[in-house]
């Protein structure tokens, strides 16, 4: 029996130009599937009224490290530096399977509750066989759409990211692929998340990038996030052992040359930046206009929550303010007005959803609302304080939405959070990741 919801009366905002927007539109759902998309539609359907909401495809973070939920904020005023010795050096070895479970729980539903419908989950902490099955174990019981992306140990910061030796296991990888992915078109799919040049000798990155290419999966890589990762020339030496591909996520490019831009868009590589992390942690100015410049399509994410917010308003804000900041200061500098290339609030939106979808490679099932794709839909409550009364919907999301006011997402056409409140049970999955937090905090504090 096909079963239905029918959106009704929301201020549409598709981020599909084919369909537009719709100040009072609204959308059918069937079977997980958008079926219809216009000003009005009749059908046998559940009703969810939208007046005074704003309905939006759900936002896409394309890389984030949700096993660091149970850590949050332990490091708020961190370096990149930092990072690596707090973070990777400290706590990732203390981390057990049940901690990774834990902390995709609960990280997964902080997404769906801040309207992000599909995380890239870069998952470098597989210290074990038992680790990444919990982490999807987690993401498949919370309902997201992910891109689970395999990553290696962090047990050494020695052994692993300073000129490593060691290899992401391929049999385990090739396990995973087996038992938890034997089909692409499922709602969980796999990638590889390398560590790639500069951190590894070149043997172990030409074996990291043909075990993905082996298995046909996506590859997501940091490159030049700040000077010493700029001076490794990431990109350059990928290209250099034949590397560059479609098939891969550059993530910051911070410190990227223009020649390497170029290699990035002529490969067909996608990119990923983080902005509030970029800023504060010491990365480099958000590349966002200059991935535009050459010609990509740049998504945000999130990163780390141990030192920054885990929504995407904020990143739209944080890469919106610092590439705006840096241009104007340029051409006052210059004497010049200022170019016609300025973000904008909808170019924003677009690069939170549509941009995103496409770095994560299904563009072709989420991203917009758009007939024929999967039903990943949030409402925003337009009716709130601190968004009415709109004058511009993209703007209203883009600049003065939060948290609170999603009220609505769906994911694969199903309702995961329903009137502002998410329908899974948020009480265990706080117990959980409080209690990770103590184990991990008593393990620390036994270690020193």
């Amino acid at each position: 029996m096909t079963h239905r919801i029918l959106l009704r009366a929301g201020h549409v905002l598709s981020m599909d130009p084919a369909v537009g927007d719709l100040p009072r539109g609204d959308v059918l759902i069937e079977d997980g599937w958008i079926a219809a998309v216009d000003r009005e539609i009749g059908a046998d359907a559940e009703v969810l009224d939208m007046t005074g909401r704003i309905v939006i495809p759900g936002f896409v973070d394309s890389h984030r490290h949700t096993w660091e939920a149970s850590i949050r904020n332990v490091a708020p005023d961190a370096t990149l530096d930092d990072y690596f010795v707090d973070i990777l050096d400290t706590f990732a070895p203390l981390y057990t399977p049940e901690d990774v479970y834990a902390a995709n729980l609960a990280g997964a539903l902080e997404c769906l509750n801040a309207g992000i419908t599909t995380l890239v989950d870069w998952s470098h902490i597989n210290n074990t066989p038992e680790h990444p099955d919990a982490a999807i174990r987690a993401l498949t019981e919370i309902g997201i759409r992910a891109q689970y992306a395999y990553g290696s140990a962090n047990t050494s910061l020695a052994d692993y990211w300073f000129e490593s030796k060691i290899a992401i296991p391929g049999d385990d990888v090739r396990r995973i692929r087996t038992e938890h992915f034997s089909s692409d078109a499922g709602l969980l799919t796999l990638a590889l998340a390398t560590r790639g040049p500069g951190f590894c000798v070149n043997d172990v990155v030409t074996s990291e990038w043909a075990l993905a290419r082996e298995l046909d999966i996506p590859i997501t890589v940091h490159v030049a996030m700040g000077r010493l990762a700029g001076r490794f020339g990431m990109v350059k030496q990928l290209h250099d052992l034949g590397l560059l591909g479609p098939d891969t996520t550059y993530i910051h490019c911070c410190y990227l040359s223009d020649e390497e831009w170029r290699l990035v868009a002529d490969s067909g590589g996608t990119v990923s930046i983080a902005p509030q992390v970029e800023t504060q942690m010491g990365h480099g100015w958000p590349p966002v206009m200059k991935a535009i410049e050459h010609g990509l399509r740049p998504s945000l994410s999130i990163d780390v929550v141990t030192t920054v917010p885990g929504d995407m308003f904020t990143q739209i804000r944080a890469a919106f303010g610092a590439e705006r900041a840096r241009v104007n200061a340029a051409s006052w500098q210059a004497d010049v007005p200022v170019p016609d290339t300025m973000l904008t609030a909808r170019q924003m939106l677009e690069i939170a959803t549509r941009n995103g979808a496409h770095v994560a490679g299904l563009e072709d099932r989420t991203g917009s609302l758009t007939p024929g794709k999967r039903a990943d839909v949030v409402a925003i409550d337009a009716t709130a304080l601190n968004v009415a009364p709109v004058h511009d919907a993209a703007a209203a999301v883009a600049l003065s939405a939060d948290v609170s006011n999603v009220e609505t997402v769906i994911v694969d056409g199903v309702v995961r959070k329903r009137d502002g409140r998410l329908t899974a049970d948020v009480a265990r999955a706080r117990r959980l990741v409080e209690e990770s937090r103590d184990r991990l905090l008593a393990a620390k504090e036994a270690r020193a």
